[in-house]
């Protein structure tokens, strides 16, 4: 029998490609997951090959990762079919996009006060890692903003999501020169989503890449930070500039026309989810499309 930290440190190598990345997201030791690795290739054989930067799965240790991943699921199904499933205890499991994060973290802390007994524990990520880990059972339940085909995968709409353009409080900006005048505050998507607003508001105009750049900030909660100083405008979800706590210095530009993302909450189909994720999506009051500002 394979020694299961030995396993989970070896797909947990597969996964992050160093084993500098994966001594950190297991808290431990370099050394100790170089022995890890040291003791699976001593049973088994070679199992990787070591790159500069990164680590290549041997055909043994493709073998090696599918039979982890069985081993998982078989473990989840497991624990599904013997546990009572208490809804006022154990762990609820919750993976999304940063923009919906923000809107949903707090609202599920105070579901905690309510409920002690239970833990969240939640991750930040984009799609492909969040798909990836709720078909490797990591996360019970994940949201993407694309709907996955996958026959493992059931997926139904959570919310809709308007993207918007945010201004400094008192600024009056009402065409394309006010834009350039202002200038653009950046983020990792903010080109991309800029460049969707701005071409069903402003038609005709160059795009984002004509704009000012004012600032780049890489930190999703600090994208309205220099917004709300007056240094520039950005792109944001809704649920992203709602979550920023100084309302008071940013507003949203009325536009003629919408760019609106659909947000799909998904789980594994193989099961049903368990009392806990129940239990929270009810308090949380789905659907979550109709959810406007508070007056």
């Amino acid at each position: 029998m394979i020694n299961p930290q030995w396993l989970r440190s070896f797909a947990t190598l597969a996964a992050e490609g160093t084993f500098t990345r994966s001594a950190e997201v297991l808290d431990l030791t370099q050394a100790a997951v170089s022995q890890h690795i040291k003791h699976l290739e001593n049973q088994l054989g070679p199992l990787l090959v070591r790159h500069p930067r990164r680590v290549e799965l041997t055909p043994a240790g493709l073998a090696l990762l599918d039979y982890h991943q069985a081993m998982v699921q078989a473990d989840a199904l497991l624990a599904h079919r013997l546990a009572d499933d208490p809804a006022a205890s154990g762990e609820l499991t919750l993976i999304s996009p940063g923009s919906i994060g923000l809107y949903l973290y707090p609202k599920l802390l105070d579901w905690q006060q309510q409920h002690p007994g239970c833990h969240i524990h939640y991750r930040f990520a984009p799609d492909t890692e969040v798909l990836a880990a709720v078909l490797d059972n990591r996360f019970e339940l994940g949201l993407v903003t694309q709907k996955p085909d996958s026959p493992q995968v059931a997926a139904r709409l959570f919310a809709e999501e308007p993207l918007e353009l945010v201004l400094p409080k008192g600024v009056t900006v009402s065409d394309w020169q006010g834009l350039k005048a202002l200038g653009f505050i950046d983020h990792p998507d903010g080109k991309a989503m800029a460049t969707r607003l701005l071409a069903r508001a402003f038609p005709g105009s160059p795009g984002p890449a004509a704009l000012p750049c004012h600032g780049f900030i890489n930190q999703i909660s600090l994208i309205l930070e220099p917004v709300a100083r007056g240094l520039g405008f950005t792109v944001l979800p809704r649920f992203a500039r709602q979550a920023f706590p100084r309302q008071e210095h940013i507003q949203v530009m009325p536009l003629s026309a919408q760019v609106t993302d659909k947000l799909w909450l998904i789980h594994r189909a193989q099961w049903p989810l368990s009392k806990r994720a129940q239990q929270v999506l009810a308090a949380l009051g789905l659907p979550l499309a109709a959810h406007q500002d508070a007056p």
